[in-house]
């Protein structure tokens, strides 16, 4: 199934001769093209062993791309059973939660893998998050321990959390004193640790969602949630290929503490024996060199870095960027002028796109081309063991193909539930499992058309109340400097191009559009301003 983020009602019946076999007109229910693919049926199957019980012939694991130090995946598994035996000294025991407050380092698995080894739980957030927000997570989730950066460790000491400080560059920083409690880790002194009884249903990390449909809400996600993640997501894809997935060489800018990389850098991949090229922190100036350096074949990007790597790629001579394979991106629309300017720029290169959320554990769609198909606008086909329904926001009637509405999804990577709310679990899971994504005005459809104005520089639209129609379409504008555009003009722009139900009624200009660390538009911020101000 091609699904469309174009969320908006048709005025009339569409007129449909035959429905495809993907949809059916008794449930209403839209199910995946693919065959389903058989997870594992044991209880007591845990994600480290499931990662680590996968044959592959890969060799290095994990590349810091600034220093070269990097991480065999023979080491890999010793040095997860030796940091899980440190923690276990320390204290930490089945569902103790431990915070996670990294960036991108090659540190980041072992220590994920190591709390989950444990049974414990762990929770990740931004490393650029001021205290405020630290302490508010830590107050929610009921954090215990933490990994953190060596400049936030007294300032967690002093919440209450017992926090380790990690090393950014292992060569260089491991001999610092303030890295002594994290060398005695994973140190491998304290022989092995024993092993609890885990189940596929115990969780295994909560996350933060981005919360573009109201207050930010901590994720439950099972080890069965990151299990399902592996499969269908990561694993499905690479199967789809002919080439072999330990020969893949992956580029890690997304950040680990999201779930867009965690779900990729941090879990699956590492079942394929790719190797993973790790940068801490996105610099565009050495992100052709990186790609160079290292053979990098895969890309996942969101679109700003798209951009950036799309600008790059004019500048570099033939030879340059001739490694890479695929680039995928993810998180927020894409103009179509954005994806032809990068296949102009890199036309060896294949390029898909896909959608997934926090709360599916980044199962969603995933796009495929070969040589006979393409289609570099789509966020492609539901993945395997997935249905979907696209829902009448205001009947609630689950509508057909061809009309537009809010998208549910149904599958084994579904969120258990969001930690402490019942209320908005029981809002967004219904009692047949189904989760309401929220997307009830995704335009990708608008902003795209709003993004192709020569004279406007990002764009995003919301929905805002109206009496009459119910919501409506607002969109925020940034203006390129110099630009004289009126509100006027942007509506009139977007109505000679969409169908009369689509337009913009309103419009906004703002300096920038506020976004999550994975460059997702955060709609809860525009929705906020609306209601305070329009």
């Amino acid at each position: 199934m091609a699904t469309s983020l174009n969320f908006f009602p048709h005025t009339s019946e569409p007129k449909t001769t035959h429905l495809p076999d993907w949809y059916s007109p008794e449930t209403r229910i839209y199910s995946s093209t693919y065959s389903s693919i058989s997870l594992p049926t044991d209880p007591f199957l845990d994600i480290v062993s499931f990662i680590f019980s996968h044959q592959h012939d890969g060799v290095t694991a994990l590349i810091d791309s600034s220093s070269g130090y990097s991480i065999s995946y023979s080491k890999l598994l010793p040095l997860v059973q030796s940091m899980a035996s440190g923690l276990h000294h320390l204290g930490v025991s089945q569902g103790d939660v431990v915070l996670l407050l990294l960036p991108n380092s090659v540190n980041f698995p072992i220590i994920f893998f190591s709390v989950l080894y444990l049974g414990a739980v762990v929770t990740t957030m931004n490393p650029l998050s001021n205290m405020m927000e630290v302490k508010k997570q830590i107050v929610d989730c009921g954090v215990r321990f933490a990994f953190t950066l060596l400049e936030n460790v007294d300032k967690l000491q002093k919440l209450g959390v017992h926090a380790i400080g990690v090393p950014e560059n292992m060569d260089l920083d491991s001999e610092k004193t303030g890295f002594l409690s994290f060398r005695k880790l994973i140190g491998g002194q304290f022989g092995k640790a024993p092993r609890p009884v885990i189940r596929q249903q115990d969780t295994a990390a909560i996350m933060y969602s981005s919360g573009t449909t109201g207050v930010s809400k901590g994720v439950v996600l099972t080890h069965g949630n990151f299990i399902a993640t592996t499969e269908l997501f990561v694993r499905f894809e690479a199967s789809q290929y002919e080439y072999s997935s330990s020969k893949n060489v992956y580029l890690a800018v997304l950040p680990m503490f999201h779930i867009y990389g965690l779900s990729l850098f941090v879990v699956g991949l590492l079942s394929l024996g790719s190797s993973i090229v790790i940068m801490r922190r996105f610099d565009a100036s050495e992100l052709v060199k990186v790609i160079d350096d290292y053979g990098v074949t895969h890309f996942p990007v969101v679109p700003p870095i798209l951009t950036t790597l799309t600008m790059r790629a004019k500048r570099v001579c033939e030879n340059s960027l001739q490694s890479l394979k695929q680039v995928s991106c993810g998180a927020a629309p894409l103009s179509g002028k954005t994806i032809e300017d990068f296949v102009q720029a890199l036309p060896h290169v294949d390029f898909i796109q896909g959608y997934g959320m926090t709360e599916s554990t980044a199962v969603g769609t995933r796009g495929f081309n070969n040589e006979k198909h393409h289609n570099y606008s789509s966020i492609g086909l539901l993945a395997p063991n997935m249905q979907a329904k696209v829902v009448d926001w205001n009947s609630g009637s689950s509508l057909p193909p061809g009309f537009h509405g809010e998208l549910w999804l149904r599958g084994p990577a579904v969120m258990q539930r969001y930690i402490n709310n019942v209320e908005a679990t029981n809002m967004t899971i219904d009692k047949d499992g189904w989760l309401r994504t929220g997307d009830i005005i995704a335009p990708t459809d608008l902003e795209a058309v709003l993004i192709s104005h020569p004279e406007i520089l990002d764009a995003a639209v919301t929905s805002a109340a109206d009496e009459v129609c119910g919501e409506i379409p607002v969109a925020f504008v940034v203006r390129r400097h110099g630009s004289t555009l009126t509100k006027g003009a942007v509506i009139d722009f977007v109505a000679n191009q969409v169908a009369p139900y689509k337009k913009v009624r309103r419009v906004v200009f703002t300096e920038s559009i506020p976004k999550s660390a994975a460059g997702k538009n955060l709609r809860k911020e525009l929705k906020s301003f609306i209601s305070s101000r329009l």
